[in-house]
């Protein structure tokens, strides 16, 4: 993940500010906590030091975990179902409600 620029210039300064999840609810303020704690130990330190908040805001992000474990619970689903013991109505359990996460 990379946290600044390759390259700097004016034009990164000026389009830095649009590339953010501060207009998302969900990953806004663990970005914010991460860019503080970089800001005061600064990028080469703050990598060490804020590994777990970068680590935390990545998952945030990105829903590996979130979507691995989804996938183990489809896989013994199917699993289940070839078994025997799932029929065919209860193949699937019944979905969360839509504001449920």
């Amino acid at each position: 993940m990379a946290l600044s620029p390759f390259f700097r210039s004016p034009f990164t300064d000026l389009t830095g500010c649009l590339v953010n999840h501060q207009t998302y609810d969900k990953c806004g303020k663990l970005e914010l906590e991460m860019m503080e704690c970089l800001e005061a130990y600064g990028i080469e330190r703050g990598r060490s030091k804020c590994a777990d908040l970068i680590s935390d805001f990545h998952e945030c992000v990105s829903m590996t975990k979130q979507i691995y474990r989804f996938h183990t619970m489809r896989m013994e689903r199917h699993k289940q179902y070839f078994k025997g013991e799932r029929s065919k109505e209860e193949h699937y359990a019944p979905p969360p409600r839509v504001d449920a996460y």
